[in-house]
């Protein structure tokens, strides 16, 4: 095909698509025309249904507030219709079902809480006053019910009951009816023999309400406490728990004493009156106040404040009887006999330390907090000062009481009986120390034992010059110095003074032992002696009958005064005592050991110068076997009349 051709086909085309545009233009501008027609026609059908749609739109707006009219006074219906169903309910009182009556109580609250709110009605004021008016009787009633129940359910625990919740091993014996005191088991305080086992023992404490009231008396004081009348509360639970308890202290024997209640009794009756107040401290502490603790915390969860303030007011009085006494103990006029006590009562105050701590840990219970601190500190100060006045009234003791046969003094035999038991005490004496002071205990314990027995030791030696014979005043310290370290010896106080004390004592014995024979038979043994008052030392019989140069005369005269002065010796120390056997025994050997052989001697030598005169048995009136028989009666304290029989 050429370009001519070409050209008019594309001019052909050309006038085909403007002829289609002009077409599209008239349908274009039709579809308008028609368009405008209809809005024309939709704004009139609007503007003619616009009265109609308003007159539904306000009908739908009547019937949503009728709709909400009729509920709101559904809801106020149902609220007087629930507040006549808790005013029935609390009109009948809390007693017959305390549950549903709580429950009407709450639904008064809800009621208040909603007329309070919906201010805009009517008779809102008057519902409101009539509510407050039946909620306010409610409460009253609930605190005559919690009044009723805690008064009627709060009994004394009686000392039985109380007993059956200690451990076995501090329960009364089944003889004496009262708890069994510290030095019962072989006069061993506690804290030595019965400290472990006490650590772990089990306390059960006693029943103060029956469980099943202890829910309802709860929710009673919940109800009280929602209603702002906690001091009412308080009030009512302070007195009747109060006496209660303090009823359960008196039952059990505590009463209170004053220090000059205490320097009026009788030692007895002190020291039974303090053994039990260390079992009632226990009881009360342990039992009791544990007892009132749990029960104040199970009732008032929730109140802490009033919780904690309720078991202070609870136990101020009685915890305050119990420290009295010890207080009166603590400050009445020391005596060495209160130190074992005085220790007994601090060790109990200490082994309840942390329960006190832990009972009386709040705020409110401060003051009796530190009450029972500085009854333990006061305890520690006195039986230190006792502690101090016994070593200086072992030094200056000025009994005058005589011991005529030279045995061990009453002095002697106390001082040690009171340091074995402080022995018993050392973990509490140790304690004791560091109250005061920082250096080793172990080392203070060792210096006070020591300078004891030393203050013993200066005591004896001044009472042993209260002897006229020499003889009997070494006899005296060798029997004093030997039972104190046999004493030592058998006890914890070897460990503590040490092996070099003992074998030290052991030879003061030994010199003694040596003095009394020095002194008793030096004098008699001259008699028996070859140059005991012989002229001469030749040997060989003399032509007057004499031998050695001794004379038959001054042979007799020998025997004569040996006779008489063994027989004064035997008569005197007879009556004397050695009261350890084996000490006894050893001595008299040790007099045999020298008298016989030189008795033996002498008569073997100059017996037959005597024997061929008259009257020979006047004079060797006895045999070395009469003498060995007679010597076996020494220092056994004989009486005068069972010598002549």
């Amino acid at each position: 095909m050429g370009v001519p051709q070409t050209m008019e086909a594309l001019r052909e085309r050309a006038d085909f698509i403007k002829e289609s545009l002009q077409k599209s233009q008239i349908i274009t501008d039709n579809m308008a025309a028609i368009l405008g027609s209809f809005d024309h026609r939709l704004s009139a059908l609007e503007t003619a249904m616009r009265p109609t749609q308003i007159r539904t739109h306000s009908i739908r707006r009547a019937h949503e507030n009728i709709d909400k009219t009729l509920k709101a006074a559904d809801v106020i219906l149902s609220q007087f219709d629930l507040t006549r169903k808790a005013e029935a309910k609390i009109l009948r009182g809390p007693h017959e079902d305390l549950e549903s009556y709580l429950e009407a109580i709450d639904q008064l609250r809800s009621n208040v809480k909603f007329f309070s709110s919906n201010k805009s009605f009517k008779s809102s004021d008057g519902v409101l006053n009539h509510a407050n008016q039946l909620l306010a009787k409610a409460i009253s009633k609930l605190e005559e019910e919690f009044r009723q129940l805690l008064t009627n359910y709060s009994k004394p625990v009686e000392p039985d009951r109380l007993f059956e919740c200690l451990p076995n091993s501090l329960r009364p014996s089944s003889s004496s009816g009262s708890p069994r005191k510290h030095g019962d088991d072989n006069s061993k305080s506690p804290t030595e023999h019965q400290g472990k086992s006490l650590e772990n023992a089990v306390y059960t404490l006693p029943t103060l309400i029956p469980p099943r009231v202890i829910p309802l008396l709860h929710d009673l004081a919940q109800q009280m406490v929602q209603a702002g009348h906690q001091q009412q509360l308080f009030r009512i639970y302070r007195d009747t728990r109060a006496s209660v308890l303090e009823q359960s202290v008196r039952k059990l024997g505590v009463e209170r004493l004053s220090k000059d209640d205490v320097q009026k009794m009788q030692w007895e009756v002190l020291e039974a009156k303090i053994g039990n107040w260390i079992h009632y401290m226990r009881i009360a502490v342990k039992l009791l106040f544990a007892g009132e603790k749990k029960l104040c915390d199970q009732i008032l969860d929730g109140v802490d404040s009033l919780r904690d303030q309720c078991f202070a007011e609870v136990t101020v009085n009685s915890v305050s009887v119990l420290l009295s006494f010890g207080e009166a103990i603590a400050k009445s006029k020391r005596s060495p006999e209160k130190l074992f006590v005085l220790l007994d009562m601090y060790e109990i105050m200490r082994e309840l330390h942390s329960e006190i701590e832990l009972l009386f840990g709040s705020k409110a219970c401060i003051e009796m907090r530190d009450s029972a601190l500085s009854l333990t500190k006061r305890l520690a100060q006195t039986a230190q000062e006792t502690f101090c006045d016994f070593e200086e009234a072992v030094e200056k003791d000025a009994t005058k009481t005589a011991v005529l046969d030279g045995t061990v003094h009453p002095l002697t035999s106390y001082v040690i009986n009171y340091v074995k038991f402080l022995f018993d005490y050392q973990s509490t004496l140790k304690q004791l120390f560091q109250e005061f002071d920082a250096s080793d205990p172990d080392a203070q314990l060792t210096s006070v034992t020591t300078r004891i027995m030393q203050a013993l030791q200066n005591n004896l030696d001044g009472k042993s010059k209260q002897y006229k014979d020499p003889a009997l005043t070494q006899l005296f310290l060798m029997n004093n110095i030997h039972y104190i370290v046999r004493s030592v010896r058998r006890s914890e106080a070897k460990d503590l003074l040490g092996d070099d004390w003992v074998q030290i004592h052991r030879r003061i014995v030994q010199q003694h032992a040596n003095q009394y024979k020095r002194v008793s038979w030096a004098k008699i043994l001259q008699c028996l002696s070859v140059q005991g008052g012989g002229s001469g030392s030749g040997g060989g019989t003399g032509g007057d009958g004499s031998a050695s140069g001794i004379s038959r005369a001054a042979v007799k005269d020998r025997f004569k005064t040996f006779n008489v002065q063994f027989e004064e010796l035997h008569q005197r120390q007879s009556q004397w005592t050695v009261p350890d056997s084996e000490l006894r025994e050893s001595l008299r050997l040790a007099v045999a050991e020298v008298l016989l052989p030189a008795y033996r001697s002498f008569q073997k030598r100059f017996g037959p110068m005597i024997e061929n005169g008259k009257n020979p048995q006047k004079y060797i009136r006895y045999s070395p076997e009469d003498l060995d028989h007679m010597m076996n009666e020494f220092f056994e304290g004989k009486t005068w009349n069972e010598q002549k029989r």
